[in-house]
C-alpha cells in the first residue's frame, strides 16, 4: 500500500515537533512538507533537526508550493494561519486535520464551507482518551440529570493563548446538549466578588495557566452528598500526535465532508 503523504504546519513548535516525530515512526506515512511562518528562524532547516532525527524535508514558508505533493495537511497552529491554510488546501484538493482552537463563528463557517470540497477532521483535542471522556460525559450528564451542578476545570502551559481551552468548551457543549441546555446562555467563565447563589443551570469554567503543563481537564458533577469527577491528564503531546495520525489516515479515505474524532474512532 502506498504511503500517505503528510504536510505539517507549525513544524518547529511543540506540537509540530511531536507530529514530525510521530510521522517518522509510522511506516504507512511519509512527511513531504513542513511549514512555518515567514521570518521563522527555522525556515530552510531540516524539519527533524529539533528532534534529533533528520527527515530530509526542509521547513518552508510558501504553503502553495510546499503542499503540492501532499495528501493530508495537519494544522495545530493559530486561527488566522489555519484559515489561510484551509483556503490553500481547498484550492489544491488536499484533506486536512485541524487541531487549532479559538476559532470565531465566522471562521468555523469558512471551514465548514471548505469541507464541501475537501475532507476535514476538526477537533479541539485529538487524544483518544479525551474523546472517550466526551462520550462518558454525555452518559453521565444524561443519567444524573438536573440534580447535579456542573463545573469544568482545565490547566495548560503558560504559552497557551486561548481560554478556556477548546477541549474544556467541547466538554461543556457535550454536557449542555445532554441536559438540553444552551451553553452560550448558561456558561459562567469567571466569578469574583458577591456573585449571589449559583443558578441551577449554570455550567462553570475555571482556567489555570502555568509552566509546561500539557493539558489537564476535569468535569465535576456535584450533587447532594456526592461528587462524580471525570478527568483526563496528558503528560506528553505524543498522544495528541498519535490521534492526529489516526485522523490523517481517516481523511485520506474521504473525498469531502467535515468530521470529528468521534467519526475517526467509530464512536457515533
Amino acid at each position: 500500500m502506498a504511503q500517505i503523504r503528510l504536510a505539517v504546519a507549525g513544524s518547529s513548535g511543540r506540537m509540530g515537533r511531536a507530529l514530525v516525530e510521530a510521522v517518522q515512526g509510522a511506516p504507512d506515512l511519509r512527511l513531504v512538507a513542513a511549514l512555518e511562518q515567514k521570518g521563522n528562524a527555522h525556515v530552510g532547516k531540516d524539519a527533524g533537526e529539533l528532534i534529533g532525527a533528520p527527515s530530509g524535508v526542509r521547513i518552508a514558508d510558501d504553503i502553495a508550493k510546499a503542499i503540492a505533493g501532499a495528501d493530508v495537511f495537519i494544522d495545530f497552529t493559530r486561527p488566522e494561519g489555519t484559515i489561510m491554510h484551509v483556503a490553500a488546501c481547498r484550492k489544491q484538493g488536499i484533506g486536512m486535520v485541524i487541531g487549532t482552537t479559538g476559532f470565531s463563528e465566522t471562521q468555523k463557517k469558512e471551514i465548514a464551507a471548505a469541507a464541501r470540497d475537501i475532507a476535514i477532521v476538526m477537533s479541539p483535542n485529538f487524544s483518544v482518551g479525551v474523546n472517550v471522556a466526551f462520550r462518558l460525559l454525555e452518559v453521565a450528564a444524561r443519567v444524573l440529570g438536573k440534580g447535579y451542578d456542573v463545573e469544568i476545570m482545565e490547566a495548560h502551559h503558560r504559552h497557551k493563548v486561548d481560554a478556556p481551552s477548546g477541549t474544556a468548551l467541547r466538554m461543556g457543549e457535550v454536557v449542555a446538549q445532554a441536559l438540553g441546555r444552551d451553553l452560550k446562555k448558561h456558561a459562567v467563565f469567571g466569578r469574583e466578588g458577591v456573585t449571589g447563589e449559583r443558578k441551577d443551570e449554570t455550567i462553570g469554567f475555571a482556567t489555570v495557566r502555568g509552566g509546561d503543563l500539557v493539558g489537564d481537564h476535569t468535569v465535576m458533577f456535584i450533587g447532594a452528598g456526592e461528587r462524580l469527577e471525570i478527568s483526563h491528564r496528558a503528560s506528553s503531546r505524543a498522544n495528541f500526535a498519535g490521534g492526529a495520525l489516526r485522523a490523517a489516515r481517516f481523511v485520506a479515505t474521504k473525498k469531502s465532508g467535515l468530521f470529528d474524532m468521534a467519526d475517526v474512532l467509530g464512536l457515533k
